[in-house]
């Protein structure tokens, strides 16, 4: 629902938009006819099923049912509230919203989160503070200021520092309002035995970790002397989850979707270096190492990553991981190669921001030609055994790669440097890839359900409905883009459906051309609250056949179908009612003759529909 802006002023901002373009941002589009189709970013899939029509303005997934307008499609893939949706819409069109919605309030589902983001805001607040303006925080502004960072990314970044006192923080928190073991929950308090809470994070420089609405729900702490550990991380919490946030992700999330180009980084200060040099779309992971739920966002806005982490050995293997499984999520892939020893920030430091966008960043290597030269680590060339184990990997490498071009080459570079023959090459790359594919095809039989068991299938378009149901599915289809047609189904029919949902639908759809609407299936699930209920009328308005105009006979014959359904399951509800007064007057013979007629009636019902 629209909530307290006017109803008219959501219409007018969505019909600004063209949904495909929106979601052009997120899922990369081919029209095919009047539509466009991708890969659906909210389940994983390999054959495009998520379907966009610039003509209704709705976005419809085959494979997992999810369905919408262009708010549905940010409040699922961003998590936003319906007002933070439209406030994107309008940001993107020009439009103004009234003055009391240029702040749109967090959604506030659970009053100890709500009150868990308060504390992380009013912290990053007191942390800033502390670092500019107390005496206690000067080691640590001189420490940051020396190591190249200017005051415009202290400030951009809120960088901040904790109090070495241990009770300076809760007695702050205290008095803001916030409950002690709230905050301990939180991960910016500790208790002692005693019952006694202090700060977790005492002495050390804070980066406030945001979530990907640019809210605050973590911090790490970085030590300033010999303190241990190094780096302290708030512990995970219901806001902060480490495997599925992206430190910056929030600053970032712009130019990655102008260059659909993402830089992975190790660590919170490489991220802000390149900042300074100019690298505006780096992330990095929270310490620690990338997760398939990283790798699916990552793929989500990015065409192309390129990791850059450290260049020492336990750098490159964590990049060697990272790469390996965002290039199994669908991303171009390339690594960076930084000098040993040196991490970004220090290279940055050391030889400028261009040099490195020049000799690092652009420089990098895909990810084949990385993991060819990073095999070879570990393995003595100069000993036969080695140099087979080494091209026998290298092989398995290439038999992965989709084009003939891309096997081709490295095969070429493969066969000069060992002096064999490129025809040998190629018939042991033929035979890995059969082996895969036959582990495929083995895989998939092994999966297919047996005969003789029975198989559940919860979505309804992927079984046979009865002919009642599919009456009023199609009904409703038609009536969704066709007023005359739900004029007529109302006054015969009404909201006689038989089944729940479709009469809930036709109930709320009856009201929206009661207010004068037009047909639009965009601006009228807005009216429904309930998700599934969306979802349903999007599929209907998308299954192939929907678009089909209705004949009047057509109309006549499944109301006809409706209604007898309708009479059936009336009868057989009276004849119950029939059969339990006669077991009440203990007349078991009538009561058993009504039984039959109800099982007659039924398998009727089940041959007829």
């Amino acid at each position: 629902m629209a909530g307290h802006i006017p109803e008219e002023k959501v219409d007018e901002i969505r019909k600004s938009v063209d949904i495909a373009e929106v979601v052009g941002e997120y899922v990369q589009l081919k029209r095919q006819g009047r539509n466009y189709f991708g890969l659906c970013p909210f389940h994983g899939e390999n054959t495009p099923s998520f379907s966009v029509s610039s003509d209704k303005q709705i976005f419809h997934c085959f494979g997992c049912g999810k369905g919408g307008n262009v708010y549905s499609f940010l409040m699922e893939i961003e998590g936003y509230s319906f007002l933070q949706a439209v406030r994107r819409v309008a940001d993107k069109t020009g439009h103004s919203l009234p003055e009391q919605f240029n702040e749109t309030p967090v959604q506030q589902t659970d009053p100890e989160a709500q009150s868990i983001l308060d504390a992380h805001e009013w912290m990053t607040k007191l942390y800033h503070h502390m670092l500019r303006n107390s005496k206690e925080g000067k080691n640590a502004l001189q420490y940051l200021l020396e190591r190249g960072f200017t005051e415009e990314t202290i400030q951009k970044y809120h960088l901040g520092f904790s109090p070495t006192s241990p009770d300076f923080v809760a007695t702050f928190l205290e008095k803001k309002g916030f409950h002690p073991q709230t905050m301990v929950k939180a991960g910016l308090l500790n208790a002692n035995e005693k019952g006694e809470y202090f700060d977790r994070f005492r002495g050390r420089i804070m980066f406030p970790l945001r979530n990907h609405l640019g809210k605050t729900v973590a911090f790490a702490g970085r030590s300033l002397g010999d303190q241990e550990p190094k780096y302290l991380n708030s512990p995970e919490t219901e806001l902060f989850q480490k495997g599925r946030l992206l430190f910056n992700f929030d600053l970032a999330r712009s130019s990655i979707r102008k260059s659909k180009t993402m830089v992975l980084f190790e660590g919170y200060a490489d991220v802000l270096s390149a900042d300074q040099a100019g690298i505006r779309n780096g992330v990095a992971t929270m310490g620690t190492s990338i997760s398939e739920t990283q790798a699916q966002l990552i793929k989500r806005y990015a065409d192309r990553v390129i990791v850059c982490y450290d260049g020492d050995s336990a750098g490159m293997t964590a990049a060697s991981k990272a790469a390996k499984l965002l290039k199994q999520t669908g991303c171009q892939t390339n690594v960076a190669r930084l000098p040993e020893g040196l991490d970004p920030d220090d290279y940055i430091k050391k030889f400028g921001g261009d040099r490195f966008e020049r000799e690092v960043i652009e420089a990098s290597d895909p990810y084949t030609s990385f993991i060819i030269n990073f095999l070879r680590r570990n393995y003595n060339l100069q000993l036969e055994g080695d140099r087979i184990a080494y091209i026998e990997k290298v092989l398995q490498e290439i038999a992965q790669l989709e084009r003939a071009i891309e096997r081709e080459h490295y095969l070429k570079a493969l066969a000069e440097e060992f002096q064999m023959s490129i025809d040998t090459l190629k018939s042991e790359v033929e035979k890995l890839k059969a082996q895969k594919s036959n582990a495929n095809l083995l895989q998939t039989y092994e999966r297919r359900p047996q005969h003789n068991v029975p198989v559940k299938r919860s979505s309804t378009h992927r079984k046979l409905l009865p002919a009642f149901h599919n009456a009023e599915r199609k009904l409703i289809a038609n009536m969704l883009k066709n007023p005359v047609i739900a004029d007529k189904v109302q006054e015969e029919l009404g909201g006689a459906f038989n089944i729940s949902e479709h009469q809930v639908i036709v109930t709320h759809l009856y009201a929206y051309y009661e207010d004068g609407h037009e047909p639009n299936v965009s601006q009228f699930i807005e009216r429904l609250e309930d998700q599934s209920l969306k979802d349903l009328v999007i599929q209907l308005t998308m299954s192939s056949g929907m678009d089909e105009e209705m004949s009047d006979q057509e109309i006549s014959d499944y109301l006809h179908r409706i209604r007898s359904e309708n009479t059936d399951r009336n009868d057989i509800k009276s004849l119950e009612a029939e059969q339990k007064k006669a077991e009440q007057h203990n007349d078991p013979i009538k009561a058993a003759e009504i039984a039959m007629e109800i099982l007659r009636r039924k398998q009727e019902l089940k041959n007829t529909h």
